[in-house]
């Protein structure tokens, strides 16, 4: 078994476990990052997910960092693509014009400008990256300090023993929380637990957002790429969800729900040509690639990438300890997107009164794969610690505040974010839950476990409950979340001082606040701010062409 030793070890190499790396390295702190997949990047890379942002992102409400990352992928594009002129001289470029963000890029962009950015630490010595490797154990030093954490190589089986002094919890699912016994909670608080307005009247562990695996396709109108069907597709073409409220039909199909009316929704598809704007279609919902921003030629068609309803996975959830049943489901969701995929080649309605566009076809090379799918599932909700604070419906929804124009303000906050409440079909049943949020901040305290001392969460894994967790999963969010963490254990580690004291010392909290100010962290949202102008699902603005 080989045996490392660093100062800081983070496990997931995902956004925020990136942006954790990015922090501690940038300061000569001895970094190892431990991936599970062979990209990192997570939502951006292997989950293949376009950044989920407000509206204001372009001028404010995230860190430099993350400000960096993005006219990173935008210079990427100008340089080696063959861009038309206006669009490459457009500040905001929008490589895929996707309504859903005003950045949608291709998830191997994204990889490369992660691995670009944290190449120079490599080189320096300071940042090593282990890739496709899990945590399987993890040893103590007394109750509540690691010591160390065995992992396997997913390719040779080899196990790997790295020791730390500071440890991050960085993985999709939050997966250390339970390897190292820490106190954590999954699915549904009841409302004696948190006192929300949405919360259930008992606590549903077992009651976990959605998963999807997603898929990016092109198409060709005088092609057929029809293979042949999934083994599992009669099953997924028959499927109706359970869900409370009922869902209006198959979950294969182009009718689903307005999240915030609850009222059956026609989605409109037709490959390459779609109307404009918000809500105007799902080919340009996500859209990664709009070949018209391009040189004539250059692209015959779009590149589409599906994040859609009809593969939210509601079956199973993947916060268990069984290795084989976490397999099983993400083999389930697989099967569900692949036939989703089918139905759409060979079953679809389309205008004309046809069925099925035959000529879609798979990118695999797109999300780096072979069977065209993203290499990770994108995960909505992970086990969460339980922290010195947790954030709580109260603090940041609309209906809660009537008279406030941002969330509480919490004296210890280590950065912004926005977007709605937004919790998909959940493993027991319920539909969306879509509610007004409030511009927030994020809490200290709600990065510190009620009883470890040197280990942190850097992910979706942070204290929220399973209401407000729907806000705080989004990109930046966790971007911001990993690297205020990263700039935590630096700050830990240059003075000595465990997490806990700094969060409960006034003084050390201001002075470590300080440093993030300095390091390009927004602490307060600006005055006289709308949720309303955040909410990019309401405008228009970042489709420029």
């Amino acid at each position: 078994m080989e045996h490392l030793k660093t100062t800081l070890l983070i496990v997931g190499g995902g956004t925020g476990g990136c942006a954790a790396a990015l922090a501690a390295a940038r300061s000569g702190i001895r970094t190892i990052v431990v991936e599970e997949s062979d990209w990192i990047g997570g939502q951006f890379t292997s989950q293949a997910v376009p950044p989920d942002e407000h509206g204001w992102i372009e001028r404010f409400g995230s860190t430099a960092s993350y400000r960096r990352f993005r006219e990173t992928i935008r210079a990427h594009y100008r340089t080696y693509y063959p861009l038309k002129p206006g669009p490459r001289d457009h500040r905001f470029l929008n490589p895929g014009n996707g309504w859903v963000s005003p950045l949608c890029h291709e998830p191997k962009v994204a990889l490369n400008v992660l691995r670009s950015l944290l190449s120079p630490f490599e080189t320096a010595g300071d940042l090593s990256l282990v890739t496709n490797h899990h945590p399987i154990a993890c040893r103590h030093e007394g109750s509540d300090q690691l010591y160390s954490i065995i992992f396997r190589c997913s390719e040779t089986g080899n196990e790997l023993t790295i020791e730390a002094n500071l440890f991050v919890d960085a993985t999709e699912n939050g997966d250390l929380l339970s390897l190292a016994q820490v106190e954590h909670v999954t699915g549904a608080e009841s409302k004696d637990d948190t006192d929300e307005p949405d919360a259930k009247s008992t606590a549903q562990p077992d009651n976990v957002q959605a998963f999807s695996v997603c898929f990016a396709m092109d198409y060709s109108p005088k092609a057929s790429h029809i293979g042949n069907a999934p083994v599992n597709y009669e099953y997924w073409r028959a499927y109706i969800p359970k869900l409370i409220p009922p869902w209006p039909g198959p979950w294969l199909s182009l009718q689903g729900i307005n999240p915030r009316t609850m009222r059956p929704h026609p989605y409109y598809f037709n490959p390459n040509s779609e109307p404009l704007g918000p809500f105007g279609g799902l080919w340009g919902f996500r859209r990664i690639l709009d070949r018209k921003l391009f040189l004539q030629g250059s692209f015959m068609s779009d590149i589409c990438l599906v994040n859609w309803p009809m593969i939210d996975h509601v079956n199973t959830h993947l916060l268990t300890d069984d290795i084989n049943a976490r397999a099983a489901s993400v083999s389930n969701a697989r099967e569900q997107s692949l036939s989703m995929f089918y139905w759409l080649q060979t079953e679809a309605p389309r205008a004309d009164g046809g069925t099925g566009w035959p000529g879609l076809r798979l990118r695999g090379d797109i999300t780096g794969t072979t069977d065209g799918l993203a290499k990770m599932p994108y995960i909505r909700e992970a086990r969460r610690i339980r922290a010195e604070f947790t954030i709580r419906q109260q603090h940041i929804a609309e209906s809660c505040r009537p008279n406030d124009t941002v969330g509480e303000e919490f004296p210890d906050s280590v950065g912004i974010g926005y977007y709605r409440i937004d919790l998909h079909p959940t493993s027991g049943g319920d539909n969306y839950l879509d509610v007004g949020c409030l511009p927030f901040q994020i809490p200290l305290g709600a990065l510190i476990p009620v009883r470890f001392e040197n280990l942190l969460p850097a992910a979706k894994n942070i204290g929220t409950t399973h209401i407000t967790n729907g806000c705080y999963r989004v990109h930046p969010v966790e971007w911001n979340i990993g690297e205020a963490v990263g700039e935590l254990s630096v700050y830990c580690l240059e003075n000595n001082l465990k997490p806990r004291e700094v969060y409960r010392d006034a003084r050390q909290r201001q002075r470590f606040q300080r440093k993030l100010k300095n390091a390009g962290f927004e602490l307060k949202w600006p005055k006289g701010i709308s949720s309303a102008d955040g909410d990019p699902h309401l405008h228009a603005s970042h489709r420029y062409y």
